[in-house]
């Protein structure tokens, strides 16, 4: 594949997760900007199934922030973001770290991952419990995704590339077809907890 060709693919990928988030809310403005350079955005396996996912996730957040207190679609972006995080995060770990922890040289890697996404599920789980209606709740959904993002970045940048070394095309592909079939269910049943935090997160 040509390099244009290459830079086409990526963008239309970002694109069409752009087009899933801005479905939610037509609305309001998805201004994510520049995203971080990764090999993987259009890759047909599970790397780029996730990068797929990060995107959406980048455009709800971008969303969420261009919205006002009583703005309804605030509420509705949110829950499609927790509701879709989750089903990711449980498929992903299923899909992917679950085999990666196994190898000795990748346990580490994975291992951070899903302590990530633990920590996230608190972060979320703070927010929803807040008054979204509230002038201050921007706040606390600032360092969510303040959060989140960094997690996208290390896992993109860090955690992806070294998975990658040990894992066949063959494993790519099927894990893909496994994070595909595993989000659906997990996304259906996922429940937005509410839990104030009473200390910092950490």
């Amino acid at each position: 594949m040509t390099r244009a060709a290459s830079q086409t693919k990526q963008t239309e990928a970002k694109a069409t997760a752009i087009a899933q988030a801005r479905a939610v809310a037509p609305g309001v403005p998805a201004r994510i900007g520049s995203t971080p350079a990764t090999k993987y955005r259009g890759n047909p396996a599970i790397f780029g199934r996730l990068v797929e996912d990060h995107d959406k996730h980048r455009a709800l957040l971008a969303m969420i922030d261009a919205t006002s207190p009583k703005d309804p679609a605030r509420k509705a972006l949110f829950e499609e973001f927790v509701r879709d995080v989750h089903g990711h995060a449980a498929a992903e770990e299923q899909a992917l770290w679950s085999t990666v922890m196994r190898n000795p040289e990748t346990t580490e890697f994975a291992r951070h991952a899903v302590g990530d996404h633990h920590k996230l599920d608190k972060l979320m789980a703070d927010a929803a419990a807040r008054d979204i209606e509230a002038a201050g709740w921007l706040t606390h959904f600032a360092v969510l995704k303040e959060e989140y993002l960094e997690h996208i970045l290390e896992e993109e940048t860090e955690q992806f590339v070294e998975a990658e070394k040990t894992l066949s095309d063959e494993d790519q592909r099927y894990m893909h077809k496994v994070f595909n079939r595993r989000k659906k269910a997990e996304k259906a049943a996922a429940v937005i907890e509410q839990k104030i935090a009473l200390k910092p997160i950490a």
